[in-house]
């Protein structure tokens, strides 16, 4: 019986700002907004609150309208 507080073998999931589909944390692109400047995070290790958004080429196109709106909030 493995140990239940052991992480091994666990994969992070995340979601996609875009198109709200889950994937591994590895196979999405993370950036983050600090001070009104969009800082793409390729070593994930980046401060503040990451968003991610996967490799999809609609999900690529929309990245654009979705930052306009993000930095308005």
């Amino acid at each position: 019986m493995p140990n239940k507080a052991s992480n091994k073998g666990h994969i992070p999931i995340r979601t996609c700002v875009i198109c709200k589909e889950k994937g591994s944390k590895c196979s999405m692109h993370r950036f983050v907004i600090q001070k009104s400047a969009i800082l793409f995070d390729e070593k994930n290790i980046l401060d503040g609150r990451g968003y991610y958004f996967c490799d999809k080429g609609k999900c690529r196109a929309s990245l654009d309208s979705w930052l306009k709106k993000a930095k308005k909030k």
